[in-house]
């Protein structure tokens, strides 16, 4: 489907409070939006809240954020199996392809696939892609799980072998929720009010999983590769506010909290150029 304009936010979170699931498989149409442009002071001012620098080429996490209307707009529709507002972001994989810049009038496109079994429930991405030309310039995959079986355990939550050890202490204030959700439009309740959040189990508001991958980002620029991917998964949320560890080891980073150790994220990054997939960013 061919979209004139970006969908609008209200409607789409009306639609998710209110629509009852009335499907049973993944919509098979891709949602595709061309002449995309950068509006840059929206880009300034999500580089202030993510901690990137101002610069004319744009974040890898940006174009999520500008796909982000249409991969709503298919999760509320009517054919969509889930409900929008009970499906929890556990893992992102974005890759650069090419560098995209302010500058750039680029097409959207965003599709879901991959409904398959986990054993917690059931899991699909969400695959948005750039494209110049009809070429492909960056592609992001958020894995999305439906929660249907037993919750969280130690094993799930762990860090995963060789940690890298801790490189920075953040803290990250109360107000980076709204913050983050007025820039990125996931107004989500859970990252922008305490009842809410408590509705949900939490006992305050979480951050956005977005926010800290960003913000991993945003440290290490000037040590990013020109093409390469980046792949996080989403561990424990991060209540606001919060007090937490960024741990950096080469092509392999973390963020832990601050008082207990206890995993928010772990990522890695591969240079697509290197031919050791090891080396990642230095």
């Amino acid at each position: 489907m061919e979209l004139h304009k970006p969908p609008k936010l209200l409607p789409l979170y009306r639609a998710a409070l209110l629509r009852r699931p009335n499907g049973t498989a993944l919509p098979e149409r891709e949602l595709r939006l061309s002449n995309v442009s950068v509006d840059v002071a929206h880009l300034a001012e999500y580089d202030r809240v993510c901690g990137f620098r101002l610069r004319d080429e744009l974040p890898a996490t940006y174009p999520h954020v500008l796909a982000f209307p249409m991969a709503l707009s298919l999760m509320t529709a009517a054919d969509f199996p889930f409900p929008a507002m009970g499906i929890v972001h556990v893992a992102n994989e974005i890759r650069v392809l090419r560098p995209l810049r302010s500058s750039d009038s680029f097409a959207l496109s965003v599709r879901a696939e991959d409904l398959r079994p986990h054993e917690r429930g059931r899991q699909f991405d969400m695959v948005a892609t750039a494209s110049i030309a009809d070429e492909p310039v960056w592609i992001g995959r958020s894995t999305y799980l439906k929660r249907e079986g037993q919750p969280h355990t130690a094993r799930e939550q762990s860090d995963g072998p060789d940690s890298p050890r801790s490189t920075a202490i953040w803290a990250v204030r109360r107000r980076t929720g709204p913050d983050y959700a007025r820039v990125s439009g996931d107004r989500n309740p859970i990252h922008i009010s305490r009842l809410a959040a408590r509705a949900f189990g939490f006992k305050r508001t979480i951050a956005h999983g977005m926010w800290t991958k960003a913000r991993c980002l945003a440290a290490l620029e000037g040590r990013l590769p020109e093409r390469f991917t980046v792949s996080v998964q989403f561990k424990r949320p991060i209540l606001l506010p919060a007090t937490v560890a960024f741990a950096n080891g080469g092509a392999r980073f973390a963020v832990h909290d601050g008082v207990t150790g206890a995993p928010h994220l772990t990522g890695t990054i591969v240079d697509h150029d290197c031919a050791d997939p090891d080396e990642g960013a230095r």
